[in-house]
C-alpha cells in the first residue's frame, strides 16, 4: 500500500468537492495534491486517482479513434455535446495526456510496404549492454515499424513491414541475421488482418 489511509481519504474527500464545468471535472487538489502523494515513488498513480473517464469522454476517444480528423462540430454532434464543450473537453483530453497525438494512416499496398511480418527474435546474450546493441540496432532499421520486449522463451517480436518476399529475405538475412545478439528467428507471416484498428 502506498499511501496510508489518512491520505486516501483526504484524497476522497477533496476530490468530492470537485466542482463541474460544461462536463469536464476540475480536481479542487490538481493544482496543490498532499504532499504525501505529491512526493509518491509512483506519481502516475495521483493521476490515475485524479482522472475519471466517464461515457462521453470514451465516446470521443472512440470517434477520434476512429478519425483524428473529424471536425469538432461533427465529433460533437456523434457524442451529444455542444460544439464548445466538445471542445472543452477534447483540450482537457490532450492536458491530461490521455490524448498523446494523432497520425495518419497509411496505405501500406500504395507505399510499397504491403508485406507484413512479426518475427520473434531469442538473444544469445541476456544482459542489457546486448540488449542495448539490438535495441540501437532495430531502431536504424526502417524495416521495423514495431519493437517489443515481451516475456516469454524469446526476448522481442518485431513488426516488419516490406514490399514482398525477397525484399524479406534480404532484410531477415543481411541485417537481423548478421546482428551477434541475435541467436535465433521465427517469422510469422500475415495472410490477413481480420481485426487492426491501426488501419
Amino acid at each position: 500500500m502506498l499511501f496510508g489511509p489518512g491520505v486516501i481519504e483526504l484524497t476522497k474527500a477533496k476530490a468530492a468537492s470537485a466542482v463541474r464545468s460544461s462536463g469536464v471535472i476540475r480536481k479542487t487538489i490538481a493544482q496543490d495534491p498532499p504532499r504525501e502523494i505529491a512526493n509518491a515513488p509512483n506519481p502516475g498513480l495521483f493521476s490515475q486517482l485524479m482522472t475519471k473517464l466517464d461515457r462521453i469522454d470514451d465516446a470521443i476517444l472512440r470517434e477520434l479513434g476512429r478519425d483524428g480528423r473529424i471536425s469538432n462540430i461533427e465529433l460533437a454532434d456523434r457524442v451529444g455535446l455542444s460544439p464548445s464543450a466538445c471542445l472543452r473537453r477534447v483540450a482537457a483530453l490532450e492536458r491530461a495526456g490521455v490524448i498523446a497525438g494523432y497520425r495518419a494512416v497509411l496505405d501500406r499496398e500504395a507505399l510499397g510496404t504491403g508485406f507484413v511480418a512479426y518475427i520473434a527474435v531469442a538473444l544469445n546474450d541476456h544482459t542489457k549492454k546486448a540488449q542495448e546493441a539490438f535495441e540501437a540496432a532495430i531502431a536504424r532499421a526502417p524495416q521495423v515499424t514495431e519493437c517489443h520486449n515481451i516475456t516469454g522463451a524469446v526476448e522481442y517480436l518485431l513488426r516488419v513491414e516490406v514490399a514482398d518476399l525477397a525484399t524479406y529475405k534480404v532484410f531477415h538475412t543481411d541485417i537481423l541475421g548478421t546482428l551477434p545478439q541475435v541467436h535465433g528467428l521465427t517469422t510469422y507471416v500475415v495472410m490477413g488482418s481480420p481485426k487492426d484498428e491501426r488501419a
